[in-house]
C-alpha cells in the first residue's frame, strides 16, 4: 500500500531467525520485549544505514501501547514495555512519525 500509493521507499526485512535465535530459551514477558526492543532498533540501524538522506522512521504505534509503556499525565507504573515506544537512539537522528498513535484498535481496523 505505501509503496504504490505514497511513493514510499518500503523495505520488508527477513530477520525472524535473529529475533527467534535471541528468544530462545526466554521465557520472561519482559526480558522478552527488552530483547525485541533493542534487536528492533540494531535491525533498523543495519537496514536505515543503507539509505542515503533518511530523515524518518514511520511506526505503527496505537494509544494502547503508549498507555501501557509510560506515564502520559503523571506519576503510574509501566504495565509493560513496548519496542515501539519511548524514542530512538540520538544517534540514530531521524524522526520517530507516528499517524495512529492517538487512535485505539477498534478505531484503526474501521
Amino acid at each position: 500500500m505505501f509503496r504504490d500509493h505514497m511513493n514510499l521507499h518500503v523495505i520488508h526485512a527477513q530477520e525472524q531467525e535473529l529475533f527467534l535465535g535471541a528468544l530462545e530459551g526466554v521465557s520472561d514477558p519482559e526480558t522478552k520485549r527488552k530483547i525485541i526492543g533493542k534487536l528492533f532498533i540494531d535491525v533498523f540501524q543495519k537496514y536505515a544505514d543503507g539509505i542515503e538522506g533518511a530523515q524518518f522512521l514511520a511506526q505503527g504505534t496505537l494509544y494502547p501501547d503508549v498507555i501501557e509503556s509510560v506515564s502520559v499525565h503523571g506519576p503510574s507504573v509501566t504495565i509493560k514495555s513496548h519496542h515501539n515506544v519511548g524514542g530512538l537512539p540520538e544517534h540514530l537522528n531521524l524522526q520517530i512519525v507516528e499517524p495512529l498513535r492517538m487512535l485505539f484498535k477498534d478505531e484503526v481496523r474501521n
